[in-house]
């Protein structure tokens, strides 16, 4: 094993207990190969706070923190790493993405969630998987993610994070009524949609919130966007695939004279008329893949797509 120093950013799940439990085994295995350890400031506070790790064994007799220890908080994405590390679910290793931003640091999901499709390494297996990236056995696959950008009418810099990694939803907000959703691509138009919302996924967001509304799974790298309406009031719309060098413009009109804008589920309300503008974000998001992982096995085991209940 080589005898590196690395340095890992710590990110976690702050809501839920049991999706942090094992965090302890990460922070020993760390801990035992001489890494440098820096922790997301509110994650931090709330293993402090919650029972996962009592104080001694975040300041003392774990050796964790204090001034003779190589381990850190820091707060949002100010931070540099050779690694960062998820806890959590899916859900988490999007929060994790958006801090990362444009650092470009290689992330690594922790599944300690239910489905874990993005986050794939166990929590049961975690000193093989911190081996595995002190061997350099793993892979890293960069995922295209979406810019959004506005008009000034409404920020959809929401936290001062504009990009997303799964998919941008337009929504509609405070009333039954359906929201219409006026769209070109390249400036050309391409129709307005009657319905509760629209979708617009990477690849990786594919099998995400698209997928419940009936859109296509797409396989992640394959350089588009997808377009999925959120059920439309028409027949006739269908989920539309197109290349993600494209611009898509979007404007609302809605009753209620607002709508919610939703960056990998971090929405914000914007006013009626707001033209927002999609693209293809000018970084990416590196996400490691142990030498083991396979997308289609994912694909099958975690979805159970193809699943024939006859068999």
């Amino acid at each position: 094993m080589s005898s590196q120093t690395l340095t890992f950013a710590l990110f976690g799940n702050v809501y839920q207990h049991e999706k942090s439990a094992a965090v302890r085994d990460v922070l020993l295995c760390l801990r035992e190969r001489g890494a440098r350890i820096m922790i997301e400031e509110e994650y931090y506070d709330f293993l402090c706070c919650s029972e996962l790790l009592t104080t001694d064994e975040l300041t003392g007799s774990l050796g964790l923190v204090g001034p003779s220890a190589s381990v850190s908080t820091f707060s949002g994405g100010d931070f540099e790493a050779d690694f960062a590390l998820s806890m959590g679910g899916d859900g988490t290793l999007l929060k994790t993405a958006s801090l990362v931003g444009p650092r470009q640091t290689p992330i690594l999901g922790f599944n300690m969630g239910r489905l874990g499709f993005l986050a794939d390494a166990g929590t049961g297996d975690v000193e093989a998987t911190i081996d595995a990236l002190y061997r350099g056995d793993y892979s890293v696959e960069d995922r295209a993610l979406i810019l959004v950008e506005t008009d000034g009418r409404g920020s959809a810099v929401i936290d001062g994070r504009p990009c997303a990694l799964n998919d941008v939803a337009i929504l509609k907000r405070d009333t039954a009524s359906m929201i219409s959703i006026r769209a070109s691509i390249n400036g050309e138009y391409l129709t307005t949609y009657q319905a509760d919302g629209l979708v617009v996924s990477t690849p990786t967001g594919s099998t995400a919130y698209s997928l419940s509304n009936g859109g296509p799974i797409i396989v992640p790298r394959t350089g588009v966007l997808l377009l999925t309406a959120v059920a439309p009031h028409s027949l006739n719309v269908r989920p539309i695939v197109i290349p993600d060098s494209a611009v898509v413009e979007l404007t609302v009109s809605s009753r209620s004279h607002t709508f919610l804008v939703a960056i990998d589920g971090r929405s914000q309300k914007m006013p009626e008329g707001t033209a927002i503008r999609l693209s293809r974000a000018p970084y990416v998001a590196r996400v490691v893949k142990r030498a083991s992982a396979s997308y289609f096995a994912t694909l099958r085991q975690k979805m159970m797509w193809g699943a024939d209940g006859r068999e």
